[in-house]
This record gives C-alpha cells, sequence and structure tokens, in this order.
C-alpha cells in the first residue's frame, strides 16, 4: 500500500517513526530498570530516573492516530475490516492501558524513592522491568500481525 499518495507516504513514515522511537524509549526504560534491579548506585539510578513526567513514553499513542489515518485513507488491503488492524489497536489499548496504569506509576514511585533515598529497592526495579516486558510484548504481537497483515 506504499506509494498510493503523498499524504499516505508521509503517515505512513510517520507510523514508522513513531514505532522506532516507541521501541528505544522502552528499552532505555527498560536497562535504566535492570540498573535498579541489579543494585546499582545511588549516581547511577539518579541519572536514569529523574524527577519528570516521562513524555517519550506517551509516543506510543501516536501510534493507533497515524494507523487509523492510513487504514481509514487506505484501500481494501488496509480497511478496519482487516483482522491485524483489529489485532493492532487492541495489542495498543492493552499496552496504553497498562502504560498509564502500571509502568509510568511504577516509574514514577522509584524516581521519588531514589530522590528521597538515594537509591531504590531491587524488587521495585524487578517489577519494573516485568512492565516494560509485558509493553515491549504487546508491541511484538502488533508488530508481527502488521508485518503478516493476515
Amino acid at each position: 500500500m506504499i506509494a498510493t499518495s503523498v499524504t499516505y507516504d508521509v503517515v505512513f513514515l510517520i507510523h514508522v517513526l513513531a514505532a522506532v522511537a516507541v521501541i528505544v524509549v522502552f528499552v532505555t526504560m527498560r536497562f535504566g530498570a535492570l540498573a535498579v534491579a541489579r543494585g546499582a548506585d545511588g549516581a547511577t539510578q539518579a541519572l536514569r530516573f529523574p524527577v519528570w513526567r516521562n513524555w517519550p513514553a506517551r509516543l506510543l499513542h501516536l501510534l493507533p492516530v497515524t494507523g487509523l489515518v492510513m487504514s481509514l485513507s487506505g484501500g481494501s488491503s488496509v480497511s478496519l475490516a482487516r483482522p491485524w488492524i483489529g489485532v493492532g489497536l487492541l495489542c495498543y489499548a492493552a499496552a496504553a492501558g497498562h502504560l498509564e496504569a502500571r509502568t509510568l506509576p511504577q516509574e514514577r514511585v522509584i524516581a521519588a524513592t531514589i530522590a528521597q533515598d538515594g537509591v531504590a529497592p531491587r524488587d521495585k526495579g524487578h517489577q519494573l522491568v516485568r512492565s516494560i516486558d509485558t509493553i515491549l510484548a504487546l508491541f511484538a504481537v502488533a508488530f508481527v500481525s502488521m508485518l503478516i497483515q493476515y
């Protein structure tokens, strides 16, 4: 469905770049959580977990917007009736819910603990690693669905 119109191709490029950025953000977050889980020193933990609102992780929310634009403006091969589109939307909904309800609150707790106590407990790092792994697994299912297009 690539090269059907300039607009479609631009939205497709934004979709792909956002997906790559999402992977980079979550892998980076996972390395930070692993540092806590492995008992990194306070300076390393403070560097990896500043007290801030994690806007880069929310790039995930750009994916369904660009995906729906492509689906609604594309031909029948990318229509909403295709099962792989439904799988992608379902994976997004699960990943976004998990991100906002679990992963980002855990990240904020770790950052606050590091700011207050100097280091966070290892078990908090393990919990955050598992939470990020859940999002990455959902992302992988959606990615494979987009590649196979069943």
